[in-house]
């Protein structure tokens, strides 16, 4: 992939648009806020899928190449907002949410009664639940819909969509989803999207951490890797992550699809809401983020949360 500062070209961006584009979502006039490696691949589905189509994002770069696929792009969120029947919001962290929605030129001034905003990225709990009652005060309706699947799913339209708000607005917007992912879950009220990402984040850390920990058992007593991942594939240790996260761990290839900065993020935010809320102690999930703050530490915060592994390989 030919990327610019760490941006994919035009050319790459033209490339993933090369398909006929389809009219399932003719008639949406949607506002998509955050270009980075997850939302450039979604947002170009949504557009190839029909949409009416407003981009906005604070890299000049990124926006200048969406502005030369001749897709429609707004200088803040405000004015991304402004026309749209639904506005997605897909940044990197909750203060990135909050300063998108309540800041300066953010989605609240420029929300129009009725519009359907929906966060696709992993929020806290607690700050998701704020910010879908400032939507709601304003005349406006929330989804918490954040997604799981890495940037292939992302650029495949494959993503798992986890849902949190009230049933007949996720009903209005499913087939957006469905044009995002291929498993979409109204998982419950406000909030519930997130509870659920959270969980999932759980699972995806402990199991890479798992992986990486037997890896480099089986490495150090003088077995071959590629023939222990053969050997489990197919038996009750089998998983997504044995696939595709033990296949980067042997080819050594850590291009992020989710960086591991991100996971401990995610995995704090797990740890934040169950131990601060519920009153529960994840003594998995702790550990599992000591381990990524290792590998952060040694400086790969920006690698695939896969590069787990290299904590492993330390003396």
């Amino acid at each position: 992939m030919s990327y610019l500062h760490g941006t994919p070209s035009l050319l790459t961006l033209a490339r993933q648009r090369e398909p006929t584009v389809m009219t399932a979502l003719a008639g949406e006039n949607i506002a998509f806020i955050g270009l980075g490696l997850m939302g450039r691949p979604m947002a170009l589905n949504l557009e190839k899928a029909g949409a009416k189509l407003t981009v906005t994002t604070r890299n000049p770069e990124t926006l200048n190449m969406f502005e030369d696929l001749g897709i429609e792009t707004a200088p803040t969120p405000a004015d991304a907002a402004a026309n749209a029947d639904i506005v997605i919001i897909c940044v990197a962290d909750t203060e990135a949410v909050e300063n998108v929605l309540m800041g300066e030129d953010g989605v609240l001034d420029g929300l129009e009664e009725d519009t359907i905003v929906i966060d696709m990225g992993t929020t806290a709990v607690d700050a998701t639940r704020r910010f879908a009652d400032a939507i709601e005060d304003a005349g406006g309706e929330w989804l918490d819909a954040p997604v799981s699947g890495g940037t292939t799913g992302a650029k495949n339209g494959t993503l798992s969509i986890m849902v949190g708000g009230e049933a007949d607005i996720f009903q209005r917007v499913e087939r957006i989803f469905k044009v995002m992912g291929n498993h979409v879950t109204h998982v419950g009220q406000a909030g519930a999207g997130q509870i659920a990402k959270a969980a999932n984040q759980m699972i995806v850390g402990i199991t890479i951490s798992a992986v990486a920990e037997s890896f480099s058992m089986a490495e150090e007593a003088g077995v071959d890797i590629v023939k222990l991942r053969e050997a489990l594939t197919g038996g009750f240790a089998d998983s997504t992550i044995l696939q595709q996260h033990g296949k980067r761990m042997i080819e050594r290839n850590f291009e992020p699809g989710g960086k591991a900065k991100t996971q401990r993020k995610d995995l704090y935010q797990a740890l934040e809401f169950s131990e601060t809320d519920l009153g529960l102690e994840l003594p998995m999930t702790r550990l599992t983020m000591e381990l990524f703050d290792e590998l952060i530490d040694m400086g790969g915060g920006e690698l695939d949360h896969s590069a787990l592994i290299k904590v492993y390989e330390e003396d």
